[in-house]
């Protein structure tokens, strides 16, 4: 028996040649949509991150100490808040000593009840032949995110 192919056997051919092109692509489209999202996810979950870590580093007051030459003779410690939130309750500690700066001012100026950001305290320092150049101090403060904060500052003349 021959076989005879009339027009209604293309046209049916090529429907399911289109058929299976269209679901092709359809599973194609699904798997850059499913990329597509999984990136947004992972994109979503980074900013949410970034986001927790500015709320707590809003939070977080920052000190830091330095000497400052003023003139040929004049020192001063400079302690500075470069975080973003008020720190309370400041306190140095020397573990290694204080022989520079100048105990009187030190009494009258801390323990420092708050620091406002970008806010400094200077301390007068007497320096001599004989002091050394370099010197340990602990900052201790207290701050929105923590109440025991502390902080080993290596400064330098």
């Amino acid at each position: 028996m021959p076989v005879t192919v009339d027009a209604g056997d293309i046209i049916a051919g090529l429907a399911l040649l289109m058929s299976a092109y269209a679901t092709w692509r359809t599973n194609s489209f699904n798997e850059k949509q499913k990329s597509l999202i999984e990136s947004q996810e992972k994109l979503n979950n980074l900013l949410l991150e970034k986001e927790a870590s500015e709320a707590v580093s809003g939070k977080k007051a920052d000190l830091g100490a330095s000497f400052v030459k003023l003139g040929s003779n004049k020192h001063r410690l400079k302690i500075w808040n470069k975080g973003n939130a008020t720190a309370r309750n400041i306190r140095l500690e020397f573990p290694e000593g204080n022989d520079v700066l100048i105990q009187s001012d030190l009494d009258e100026k801390f323990p420092l009840e708050s620091m406002e950001k970008f806010q400094s305290v200077e301390l007068n320092a007497a320096v001599h032949m004989g002091t050394k150049s370099k010197h340990v101090i602990r900052i201790v403060w207290e701050d929105d995110s923590e109440s025991h904060n502390e902080k080993l500052v290596y400064t330098t003349l």
